[in-house]
């Protein structure tokens, strides 16, 4: 099994709700959840003339390799509606790979750690909630640290 952490966000239909329907088929599919953080509501970054999000990180005892999680989410998302449409639009369900243990994976369709992670609070925080002291494997600083650096200043609260 590997540790795999997981941020969930939703801003379309009930997002409290997809966010359990979307912990469903995970637990599911690709491994049973070690660990939650709390739920965060979040204006929305990038295309900002939409609903505020709800954001979860989750922390999953892995059974699959990171490709077959990438498919697997792929298949969750659409599942559960997910049309893929613009770049930063609003969205039922987003599941995004922030680690796969200390694994680093740069290729054309997967590239983990998420290569935005220190860039974006509402991953920091839920991220910081659960694991301060991890080192991201490519940047080599611990969340806390890079929550402490991050330039995004939007409001992240707790629900």
């Amino acid at each position: 099994m590997n540790k795999t952490y997981l941020l969930l966000g939703s801003n379309l239909g009930n997002p409290k709700e997809k966010l359990a329907t979307a912990q469903q088929f995970i637990q599911k599919k690709i491994g049973p959840i070690v660990c939650q953080s709390a739920i965060y509501q979040t204006a929305a970054w990038g295309n900002t003339q939409q609903p505020d999000f709800l954001n979860q990180v989750i922390i999953v005892n892995n059974k699959l390799d990171p490709q077959e999680t990438m498919q697997t989410i792929l298949g969750i998302e659409e599942s559960m509606g997910r049309v893929r449409t613009e770049k930063n639009a609003a969205r039922l369900i987003d599941i995004d790979i922030l680690f796969y243990g200390k694994m680093i994976i740069d290729e054309k369709t997967l590239t983990i750690p998420h290569p935005f992670i220190a860039q974006r609070r509402f991953v920091l925080v839920p991220l910081d909630e659960l694991s301060p002291l991890f080192i991201h494997p490519v940047l080599n600083k611990n969340i806390h640290e890079l929550l402490l650096d991050c330039p995004d200043k939007l409001d992240v609260k707790k629900i």
